[in-house]
């Protein structure tokens, strides 16, 4: 049982490191994965309460569809990509 509560521990610590890269826009898709994993792996791990980790992970899958915003680090080494509909 030790062992699982150590994997919890290193998934939280490893969730809140991507969330920091979240928060900073820095490999965006990536780390927006990667925490949506983490967070559906904890609530599977029954470490903490379930709804806070559930929405951590739809947000982390948000924004890991969105992609990176227009202020973060990720739009100033990349640039920035717009995508326009048009009619037909």
């Amino acid at each position: 049982m030790e062992l699982r509560q150590g994997n919890g521990l290193l998934a939280a610590l490893a969730a809140a490191g991507f969330g920091v890269l979240l928060c900073l826009g820095l490999w965006t898709p990536v780390a927006g994965a990667v925490v949506a994993f983490l967070e559906l792996y904890l609530i599977f791990l029954r470490q903490g309460a379930l709804w806070p980790s559930l929405l951590a992970a739809a947000i982390a899958s948000g924004l890991t569809l969105l992609g990176p915003g227009a202020w973060s680090i990720d739009s100033q080494i990349y640039g920035r990509k717009r995508i326009s509909l048009s009619d037909r």
